[in-house]
Parts: C-alpha cells; structure tokens; sequence
C-alpha cells in the first residue's frame, strides 16, 4: 500500500483538502478530518453537499477552494476522481495521497508528469505514525 520512498513531511497549520469527506462521523474520510485538525492542519472537506465536517465547514467542489493546497487526500473512487482531475491538477497541491480504495493509475501518472508528489498510503495510518 505504501510507497517505498521517503514521504515529505506536511508541516503543522498546512492546508489539507480531503476529498470525499463524509458527515457520518464512522466513516474513515470524517475521521481524517478529526484527526487531520488534531494534528494541527486546516482541513477543507470537500462533498458535493458541501456540508461541514466535524464543525468545519466544507466546500462543494475544489474549484470554490481558493488557498494554496499542501496536501489533497483522495477518498473517492477512480470514476469520480477521473472526472475531477482537472480539478485537482488546477488545484496544484504538493502532494495527493490515494487512501485504500481511492487507488487511481492513471491520475497518478498525470499527477506525477506535472510534479505532484503521488502517495498510496492511509492518512489516518499515517498521522498515527507520525508520518504525514
């Protein structure tokens, strides 16, 4: 699942947009959330709802984002991500990381020629271990 490479570092108070996140409070994407602002980093949840997250208000597509982006963690499928990429190269994050079931060859690959660091890990896995 993870790459086995050195993972850069976001630094605390960093941007993170995750992608997919859920207002039902058992699911992983809700839980990034809560550990994501935990740990210090703004998340943006990002639903086509665009309800708020754990208090946090979300947005409904990654067009109404408009703050530099460290990181977007992925929590959809490959159909949805697909027809987001553009989205997303717009968006120009530091990295995306694709969470277990988000995994996506082909955006990837786009991500990497245009420079964005690509990661196939867990967010939650890896705030745990210290290496997000």
């Amino acid at each position: 699942m993870s790459e086995h490479k050195m993972i850069a570092k976001a630094e605390a108070g960093s941007i993170v947009a995750v992608l997919g996140a859920s207002s039902k409070p058992k699911q992983y994407s809700y839980r990034a959330v809560q550990l994501l602002k935990q740990h210090g980093h703004k998340a943006i949840p990002v639903h086509p709802a665009g309800h708020a997250v754990d208090g946090i208000p979300g947005v409904k597509s990654l067009d109404d984002i408009n703050k530099p982006v460290d990181t977007l963690t992925i929590y959809v499928n490959s159909r949805i991500s697909n027809e987001l990429a553009d989205s997303i190269l717009k968006l120009n994050p530091r990295r995306v990381i694709f969470n277990p079931g988000a995994e996506n060859d082909e955006l990837a690959k786009r991500l990497d020629e245009s420079g964005i660091e690509v990661v196939h890990h867990c967010t939650l896995v890896m705030l745990h271990e210290g290496l997000y």
